[in-house]
């Protein structure tokens, strides 16, 4: 899609894209086209599209830390799965360390947060 612009930095004139099928960071299967919800799609150039993987990885991972916190199954239960979490915690802040500042798709603060949590309950 060439038309509009990226709904998350507002460039123009760019191709933009949607990513709706594909799985999660723990391997779970999503599909953002078919919910009734997604009656407004939204559209991004490379680069924000590219955060916005991230921002999908670091809610999946946040989503799954939360819920071994309160002590509920988790795909962070794993020893596996955990490492692999925090080492793409780490992939995540540096990549969001490096972009420009006020980006409104991720936060680097709360990615050193949960990094920190991580290895406060460890």
């Amino acid at each position: 899609m060439d038309a509009g612009s990226c709904n998350a930095c507002s460039t123009a004139g760019t191709p933009l894209m949607k990513l709706s099928l594909g799985k999660d960071f723990f391997g779970r299967t999503y599909d953002r086209l078919s919910p009734s919800s997604d009656q407004s799609p939204k559209w991004y150039c490379e680069p924000c599209s590219m955060m916005k993987n991230l921002q999908r990885d670091f809610r999946d991972i946040r989503m799954e830390f939360d819920k071994l916190a309160k002590g509920q199954a988790s795909a962070l239960s794993e020893p596996e799965a955990k490492q692999r979490a925090q080492l793409r915690l780490r992939e995540i802040a540096a990549i969001t360390g490096g972009q420009p500042a006020g980006s409104s798709l991720l936060n680097p603060a709360d990615v050193t947060q949960l990094i920190d949590q991580f290895h406060t309950r460890a």
